[in-house]
């Protein structure tokens, strides 16, 4: 017991000892917050402000001298250092800072088409797919900055268009990196199989398609569209060199004759035409056959298509008809007259399917595909062309046309929408403004020469971005640079 009493009488007297220590430290922690606050409230704020415009970057001799200050001050404060050299190591660094704001904001003006070709450079990823020259515009970069703080024009001008050149050419670098590299990879590999000497066309077609993309990257790196798809394109055809080498190869090591060869190649077209229940006539050639799986796809597509369609007005047929019979049934006045109006809508409804049908046989395939979207109707216009990059009627066009106001007239009062539509090759606002001028082309024409009311006729241009088809085949671009006019019915008994 006395033991215990004895450590706690102990420790109450190291407690007694220590406390006025403690207080002196406390006090002096105090002490040295009041005086950060004195003396680095306007310096902080002034770090901030150079900090805001990245003055670290863009005035880095001046912003290093204030952070040295500003270091010393803060050290002279930790060690309870000279009051006065902490006020003036603090207010040299404020100076500083101030310094590198308005000379970061300066440099950022000047070297602002710099700063530019470094973004876009930074967008194509060219830090990774170009890293050497990436390296060398950044060293021009900071090169223009160092001349400028220091006030050296000349040097600062020079390093400044280095800078661009070279964050230039590491952006286009990047971007035939992104959109060639695969292509010159399986370009190399052909040449490593020795593929031309077996498929000498196709490995060519493939090397004419990648130097077609580079010159379009050269020529306009920002419309990618078209270097895509040729890339792509190469790509095929490089595939497909490859996959014909060893096949050459095959054939030679295995001896076969031409006539085994082409009995080898007709067995796939026999088992499609199987399917399509179609006797694969190939006694003449596969011309014949070839024609025939067409028009079978084609006949497919056009049935789903009308399927699909008559489905749909079914479906909103029927909506419309509930909707209608359930308001009735909860109305006891009026409902004759709410009847006869759903009887009207039924037989306008009937009588648009009729006019539909009687339009979609005023069209042949390579004319005019004839939609059906609820009560709208949709003319596909595909036989209408317009040369590249005009918005003229060609002369050719107009008998399609007449055939056009002719379909038109089946639905009197009608409002009608001419769309115009391109494919994506080209820049976006480019397609843009040229559909409107088709559409519009279409619209002129159809108000003097067909003498439909303007106020019935809206044309609209939709550039690229209403595709029905694939952009990287030729087919699906010449299928959606197109003109659709939009019929919608007037719903009223005629």
């Amino acid at each position: 017991m006395r033991w215990e009493n004895s450590n706690t009488q102990n420790t109450i007297l190291v407690r007694l000892i220590l406390l006025p220590f403690l207080v002196v430290f406390l006090e002096s922690a105090f002490a040295q917050d009041d005086l950060r606050r004195t003396f680095f409230k306007e310096t902080d704020l002034a770090k901030e402000a150079a900090d805001s415009v990245n003055a670290k970057l863009f005035a880095p001799r001046s912003y290093a001298d204030g952070s040295e200050d500003y270091e010393s001050a803060e050290a002279a404060l930790q060690r309870s250092g000279s009051i006065e050299y902490v006020r003036r190591k603090a207010n040299e660094a404020k100076i500083h800072y101030h310094a590198a704001k308005q000379i970061a904001e300066s440099t950022k003006t000047i070297l602002s088409q710099v700063m530019k070709s470094r973004e876009d450079a930074a967008n194509a990823q060219a830090p990774s797919l170009a890293r050497e020259v990436w390296d060398q515009a950044q060293r021009a970069f900071g090169g223009a900055i160092v001349a400028l703080e220091r006030g050296d024009q000349k040097i600062a001008q020079r390093s400044e268009v280095d800078a661009v050149n070279y964050y230039r050419d590491a952006e286009l670098i990047a971007i035939k990196a992104k959109y060639l590299t695969e292509t010159r990879n399986l370009l190399q590999d052909a040449e490593r199989a020795r593929v031309s000497r077996y498929a000498p066309i196709t490995l060519g077609r493939a090397k004419q398609l990648l130097a077609d993309a580079e010159r379009e990257l050269n020529e306009n790196r920002y419309d990618t569209d078209i270097p895509r798809s040729l890339a792509r394109q190469a790509n095929y055809e490089a595939k497909h060199a490859i996959y014909l080498s060893k096949i050459i190869r095959d054939v030679r090591a295995r001896n076969l004759t031409i006539e085994e060869l082409i009995l080898h190649w007709e067995k796939p077209l026999e088992n499609i035409a199987g399917m399509a229940d179609i006797v694969p006539f190939l006694a003449t050639g596969y011309e014949e056959l070839e024609q025939d799986l067409l028009a079978y796809i084609e006949d497919q597509r056009n049935t789903i298509q009308s399927t699909e369609q008559e489905l749909e007005s079914n479906i909103l047929r029927l909506a419309d008809m509930e909707e209608e019979i359930r308001t009735l049934d909860k109305r006891l006045g009026g409902a004759t007259a709410e009847r006869a109006a759903l009887v009207q809508r039924l037989e306008a409804e009937d009588r648009i399917k009729a006019q539909f049908e009687r339009v979609e046989k005023m069209f042949s395939r390579d004319e005019a595909r004839v939609f059906r979207e609820g009560d709208t109707i949709i003319l596909r216009v595909v036989g209408l062309t317009f040369e590249s990059a005009k918005a003229e009627i060609k002369q050719a066009d107009f008998d399609l046309l007449a055939k056009i106001e002719k379909a038109i007239d089946v639905f009197p009062r009608s409002e009608l929408v001419i769309e115009g539509h391109t494919d994506s090759y080209g820049g976006d606002q480019s397609n843009q403004r040229l559909s409107q001028e088709r559409a519009e082309a279409i619209q002129q024409y159809m108000i003097n020469a067909m003498r439909i009311s303007s106020y019935r006729l809206i044309a609209t241009g939709f550039g690229e971005t209403n595709p029905v088809a694939n952009n990287e085949t030729e087919s699906g671009r010449a299928r959606n640079r197109r003109i659709d006019i939009v019929i919608k019915p007037n719903l009223e008994p005629i």
